[in-house]
Order: C-alpha cells, then sequence, then structure tokens
C-alpha cells in the first residue's frame, strides 16, 4: 500500500467497542480511536515505552491528501499507531501544511485532538455529517483515500470550539493488524490495567452539556462528590470539582469543572485551555501500580479517595505526571468490591 494511502487509512483505524446507553446515538456507541497530536514522534514513542507500552507501529513520514475548512492541500505528517490498555491511539506530528492538526497544536499545545466514531456505512457517515451540519456544525477537516480494501473516508467536525474536543467521523476498513514483534511485546505497563475513563476539563459542565444536547446526545449527569485523603504534588490537598458523567460503550467520560484548587486541572487550563485531561485505568493494586510508574520517573501528582473506607463502593485514585509524554495525563483507578 502506498504512503499516501496508508496515512490517512491509519487515521480512520477503528475497534468495536460494547455498544453504550439507548438514548446515545447509534453512530456513537462505538469508540473508534482517538488521534493524539505531538510536537515530537520519537520522544513520545520512547516515554510511552519505557512506562510498557511497547505495541507500536511507526508509520513513518507520510504525504496526505484533503482539506482544512473547505480548503484543498497536502499535508506532510509523521505517523504512528500504538495500543493503551485497550485504547487505539494515533499519534501525529504535523511537519508541512495548512491542517487541523498544527491549528490545534498552536493553540493547545500538545493532547487528544479528536475523538473518533466508526460509521456503518457510507450512507450513514454522510447522513450523520449532513444531520450535524444543519444543525450548524461544520466540516473542520476531511479526507477521501484510496486503498487496498476500498476507500477510506475521515470526517472532522468542528466541535471543539463548544464541546471542548473534535468529533471524528470515519468509514472503511482497519489497517493491517500489528506486527508478530508489536503484539509478542504486549501493550500495557508492568501492572494489571484496564482503560475505563475518557476525562476532559472544562469551564462550565453546564453550558458544554447543553451543546452535546443539542447535537442529539444526553445531559450529563453531575456529581458533587466528597473526597478524602486529598494529596496536590505530595502536599495535603483542598481542592474540589463538580463532575459531569456520560456513557459509552464500556468506557465512563468524566467532564471535570474545579471549584477550588489548587488542582492539576487548573493546571491543565492554565497550560492548554479546555480540552482532553486524562485517561482512566481501572488497576487491582493501586500502591503497586504507582510504584512500579515512580520507578521509572512518573510522579503521582494528584491523589484522593471516595466512599467509606473498607466499604463496597469506595475508591482511590491517583493522577500519574505523563502529561510530559505529549500532554495527556493517565489517572489510576481502584475499586472496592
Amino acid at each position: 500500500m502506498k504512503a499516501q494511502g496508508v496515512g490517512w487509512f491509519v487515521l480512520g483505524l477503528a475497534a468495536g467497542v460494547a455498544p453504550a446507553a439507548a438514548e446515545t446515538p447509534e453512530i456513537y456507541r462505538q469508540v473508534a480511536s482517538v488521534h493524539w497530536v505531538v510536537r515530537d514522534l520519537a520522544a513520545t514513542k520512547a516515554a510511552w515505552a519505557r512506562l510498557g507500552f511497547r505495541s507500536v507501529q511507526d508509520l513513518g513520514e507520510m504525504t496526505v491528501a484533503g482539506s482544512f475548512r473547505g480548503q484543498s492541500g497536502t499535508t506532510k505528517l509523521r505517523v504512528a499507531t500504538a495500543r493503551l490498555a485497550g485504547l487505539n491511539v494515533v499519534w501525529l506530528q504535523p511537519v508541512e501544511g495548512q491542517n487541523a492538526l498544527t491549528a490545534f497544536l498552536a493553540r493547545h499545545g500538545e493532547g487528544v485532538f479528536s475523538l473518533n466514531y466508526r460509521a456503518a456505512d457510507k450512507e450513514a457517515l454522510e447522513a450523520e455529517v449532513s444531520r450535524l451540519s444543519a444543525l450548524g456544525v461544520g466540516v473542520l477537516q476531511r479526507a477521501e483515500v484510496p486503498s487496498g480494501a476500498g476507500t477510506l473516508t475521515i470526517v472532522h467536525m468542528d466541535t471543539e470550539p463548544k464541546g471542548k474536543y473534535v468529533l471524528g467521523l470515519v468509514h472503511g476498513a482497519p489497517p493491517a493488524p500489528a506486527s508478530a514483534e508489536a503484539a509478542a511485546a504486549g501493550e500495557g505497563p508492568p501492572f494489571p490495567a484496564k482503560l475505563s475513563q475518557y476525562a476532559l476539563v472544562v469551564e462550565s459542565l453546564q453550558q458544554v452539556s447543553e451543546y452535546w444536547m443539542r447535537l442529539g446526545f444526553p445531559a450529563m449527569d453531575v456529581t458533587h462528590p466528597a473526597l478524602t485523603e486529598l494529596r496536590y504534588h505530595g502536599k495535603p490537598g483542598e481542592f474540589d470539582q463538580k463532575l459531569g458523567w456520560h456513557r459509552h460503550g464500556t468506557v465512563t467520560w468524566e467532564w471535570i469543572e474545579a471549584l477550588k484548587g489548587p488542582t492539576v486541572y487548573w493546571d491543565f487550563l492554565k497550560t492548554h485551555g479546555e480540552g482532553f485531561h486524562h485517561i482512566g485505568f481501572d488497576v487491582p493494586d493501586i500502591d503497586a501500580a504507582a510504584k512500579a510508574w515512580d520507578a521509572v520517573g512518573v510522579k503521582i501528582v494528584q491523589s484522593g479517595a471516595w466512599g467509606e473506607k473498607g466499604k463496597p463502593g469506595s475508591g482511590r485514585f491517583a493522577y500519574a505526571d505523563t502529561a510530559p509524554f505529549g500532554g495527556v495525563t493517565v489517572e489510576l483507578l481502584w475499586n472496592q468490591r
């Protein structure tokens, strides 16, 4: 397969995820992948490999054709794919050309640019583009790429200003499986971990919830949990926040509105603005997980607990400082069974 076709082919990689709640629009019941923009792909790969994530396919530098805000052009990118405890990641380093990825990097810095959903067929994709367009959401970026398996369609919708992430729509066959060497290396850290949460930091839960409701998503369930054992950069913490909740398949979406700090959420807003803050991994032993990453230089920067200690329904959380490796933090989560 030619490099040009492979590039956009990989950008639309899709992996099946269990169906979500009935009220979620059907096309959004599968999260296919995230497009994650970085400044130095080699450094990003090396850092996540040090954390145990070695199932990476480096696709090198590619030139791809498409349109950005209706203007046709080409973009040169460095591209790699990876799996992070069940999450399909496409790392993208823009090199040349006008495109939404470069614009995102200039405004927000490194981080997750889009969350992508796989349409059942081309007609379903185009119908959703038309539906969103009728609701005032334009096409940010688009590509139609011939490949050995047919045409891959990738559409990035302009939802980020009000929705806080770019909504991606893809249709086409997934890329070739990882090499035998990558598969043998494994895809996870040196402790059991399961993808369980995407989380975004916003300034107003109400405004973001109302925006997605206008696009057909359910309202957020908003909670204000009482937390204990608060720690911020190794010292007693005094942070507080309201949380909004959605569910897509087996993965929970957490929207965070910080109320009091200092907190990693205000730190993120200052550095990146609103947007994708962390990936949550369920772990069976949070102390062992934190210790394993501490041994390779990744510290816990914020932590706490919820519920009555030792009782079912209680649990603990800890934010591991992986943000220097591409702008995204990992939250370790442990639940009392």
